[in-house]
């Protein structure tokens, strides 16, 4: 009965765990130091920026983020400003083709596009403390 018990609750586990694998997918991931223009991504509505932000100073980094609208280069927004080192997730509730408008300062960057079901994105959506 014990071995019985001890099979369920792992299988329970590995089932839980290929559930929340599956509500993610990268779509693209983007690394570099300097400035540039991201390649073209197509996302679903909702989608996540994971992103990471590190360096060799703890003063002088920066990082600016700017989301282009692909197919006619408008710009939608600024979606990232620091000046620290870090990461965070950006979640975006529009779909379409886009492309990342980089700048940094003395960082080494990585952007990932992550694609969310839409059931998961309460998960990621802003809560205030209380």
């Amino acid at each position: 009965m014990n071995r019985l018990l001890q099979l369920i609750a792992t299988t329970s586990i590995v089932v839980a765990l290929a559930t929340n694998a599956q509500a993610e997918e990268l779509v693209k991931e983007f690394r570099g130091t300097g400035n540039t223009t991201t390649a073209i991504f197509t996302v679903d509505d909702p989608w996540l920026l994971d992103w990471r932000l590190d360096g060799d100073f703890n003063a002088l980094i920066a990082l600016d983020v700017t989301l282009i609208e692909a197919h006619t280069g408008r710009h939608v927004g600024r979606v990232l400003h620091t000046k620290h080192k870090g990461n965070g997730l950006q979640l975006f509730t529009s779909a379409g083709r886009y492309q990342l408008r980089v700048s940094s300062t003395l960082a080494r960057w990585t952007l990932k596009i992550k694609q969310i079901q839409p059931e998961e994105e309460e998960r990621y959506t802003p809560r205030s403390a209380n």
